[in-house]
């Protein structure tokens, strides 16, 4: 039996009861301001174990653990720099997860068996509430059956886990997307281990240069050090198909793949910017902020719609950008097509 919460108008009494769940070691699906997370307590084992069953999450795939107050990192990470702490005070609560050295307290399973942990405070009132309520770091990865589009609104949590957890809150829509931006502060320099809802320009005015993981456009790895960094993600049952390059190029392109799928008989879906003559069609929106947060919910859509397979119209990586092109390259496992000439 999974208790379904709405609270769209914010947090109230209700989530009292949410947050006794988590004390007790159960699953709770909650709205962040990027996708909605799937918590558990994250200092106890077996309850995170769950979350990997539930999932279906490989092992060694690491959770984000949530705070509510920054004093908590002191007692999850061993060691926190002085540029952690710059960067907290600028961007929490906010999309920016911190990778530390683990501390004592944090299980192995919890980080995925690295001696790294990965931690954020969320900037949605829910989720912070829920969390001090619980007074636990909840660890949270996103809602969704793992390799599946992940979760923007309640019904996506329903869709894949009714019946499976003990309690979804819903929040409404959830405001950014695309999961937080991924930073490891375990080195010399800065390194960008997953773009996200906090984009890398605004990172870099505030502590300079930040290197780039080559995971972020797609170079294999064998070990993630972040969530999403090693597996196949975001992919829906239709297969999809990345179509990048010049504008007009990508428009004429696309237009000739969904001519030459329907001659043979199969259905087309469409996501882009600009409208299509498609078997179906989602529209993401003008700016990038639109685009981000429509990305995972044009890919659910889409599937639900039916069709064998979806174009996905490739923008420009900056700010926000570079996260949306880093989801649909991993939705389409990396099947992307050029148009960088006009005929």
């Amino acid at each position: 039996m999974t208790i379904v919460i709405p609270m769209r108008a914010g947090p109230d009494e209700r989530l009292k009861v949410a947050a006794r769940l988590i004390v007790e070691g159960k699953l709770v699906a909650f709205p962040t301001e990027t996708v909605y997370g799937l918590g558990a307590d994250a200092l106890n084992e077996r309850a995170v174990r769950r979350i990997f069953e539930a999932k279906g999450r490989p092992a060694d795939n690491p959770l984000i653990i949530h705070i509510a107050e920054s004093e908590w990192l002191f007692e999850l990470a061993r060691e926190v720099p002085e540029v952690a702490l710059r960067l907290a005070e600028r961007f929490w609560p906010g999309p920016l997860t911190l990778v530390l050295p683990k501390g004592e307290k944090v299980p192995s399973v919890t980080t995925g068996g690295l001696d790294t942990v990965a931690v954020r405070m969320p900037a949605h009132p829910i989720a912070l509430e829920l969390i001090r309520l619980s007074g636990r770091p909840i660890a949270a990865p996103s809602a969704n059956i793992s390799g599946k589009p992940s979760p923007t609104e309640a019904d996506h949590v329903v869709d894949d886990f009714y019946g499976r957890i003990e309690c979804i809150i819903d929040g409404g829509p959830t405001p950014i997307g695309v999961e937080s931006t991924v930073l490891d502060l375990t080195g010399e320099v800065p390194v960008l281990l997953r773009p996200g809802g906090l984009p890398l320009e605004d990172i870099e005015r505030v502590i300079g240069r930040v290197d780039v993981h080559p995971a972020v456009k797609g170079i294999e790895v064998n070990l993630a050090k972040a969530p999403g960094m090693k597996y196949k993600h975001y992919s829906p049952n239709a297969q999809v198909i990345l179509v990048e390059g010049p504008r007009e190029a990508v428009r004429r392109k696309m237009e000739e793949i969904v001519e030459e799928f329907r001659s043979r008989g199969l259905k087309v879906g469409v996501m882009a910017t600009e409208k299509y003559d498609a078997d179906a069609f989602f529209h993401l929106g003008e700016s990038m902020e639109e685009v981000a947060r429509n990305v995972f919910r044009a890919l659910r859509e889409l599937d639900k719609a039916g069709v064998d397979v979806i174009l996905a119209e490739g923008i420009e990586e900056r700010g926000l950008g570079l996260a949306v092109m880093n989801r649909l390259r991993k939705a389409a496992g990396y099947k992307v097509i050029r148009a960088d000439k006009l005929k």
